[in-house]
């Protein structure tokens, strides 16, 4: 896991997701890369550094954040990108190799209605790239047991499980997997990856109406450190990340989330 992208948005506690980025990098030696990205159309009387002036405010910005965390000796490098998010973190993408990209989720009071918000929810909807999400005010600690959920146990790429292993080979964590049957499952379905067994120390099996639901009970039962899931067609979170924002009231955890994306099934 050489790198790792933290886009910075307006979030007021954006140096505690960095806080938790630079302690889990710490693990594995990784770089981190600070991530902000911003829109400046010139138009035809418009300044012509208008696009520089701000991005060197979004750099200064970034600076002062980078300043109030403990780097713990972690390379760390800024980043901008004038346009849209996801064209910047593909961009990025193709020219660094990004392993893993670490949001937060939205804060947990009863008064805040939604897990992830339109910008954190296009990043897990529109890219690949694995995707850490970290519940604000976060503070990092060792991954011991990881819980594995999903609906279909049909993984065609191997590589797609490469931040799972990494991170249990780090930690020497245990991996629980949780195969939720819901209505209409097919035989099909209930057939395991070979990589994922291996990586296994216990599997059980549930039937819930949704596979969050068979999660939920996981969650509350077992208390892992660490929720893994699949992003795909046939998965987990069906319909879930076809969305741009996802309620509370659909998925909500207090333990970081790793979403995987499966490209096809």
């Amino acid at each position: 896991m050489k790198n790792i992208l933290v886009p910075i948005g307006t979030s007021p506690n954006a140096h505690e997701t960095l806080q938790y980025a630079v302690d889990f990098a710490a693990e594995f030696s990784s770089k981190i890369y600070v991530m902000e990205v911003f829109s400046a159309k010139v138009g035809a009387g418009d300044l012509t550094n208008v696009s520089k002036k701000v991005e060197e405010s979004s750099k200064k910005r970034l600076q002062e954040l980078i300043g109030m965390v403990d780097s713990k000796n972690i390379e760390m490098k800024i980043t901008t990108y004038n346009g849209d998010l996801i064209d910047g973190l593909k961009e990025l993408d193709k020219k660094l190799g990004i392993d893993l990209i670490i949001i937060a989720s939205r804060c947990n009071t009863i008064q805040e209605e939604l897990y992830l918000g339109p910008t954190s929810g296009r990043i897990i909807k529109r890219t690949d790239i694995p995707t850490l999400v970290v519940p604000r005010s976060t503070k990092f600690t060792p991954i011991n047991v990881i819980l594995t959920a999903f609906k279909s146990g049909i993984l065609k790429q191997r590589r797609i499980l490469e931040p799972l292993n990494e991170i249990k080979k780090k930690f020497n964590s245990t991996v629980n997997l949780l195969l939720v049957k819901t209505p209409g499952y097919s035989d099909e379905d209930l057939k395991i990856n070979t990589a994922l067994m291996n990586i296994c120390s216990h599997l059980s099996v549930t039937e819930h109406a949704t596979t969050y639901l068979g999660a939920l009970e996981q969650l509350q039962t077992s208390k892992p450190d660490l929720l893994c899931v699949f992003r795909r067609k046939r998965g987990f979170f069906k319909k879930l990340w076809e969305k741009n924002t996802i309620l509370k009231s659909e998925f909500s955890a207090r333990i970081p989330v790793l979403v995987l994306s499966v490209k096809k099934d």
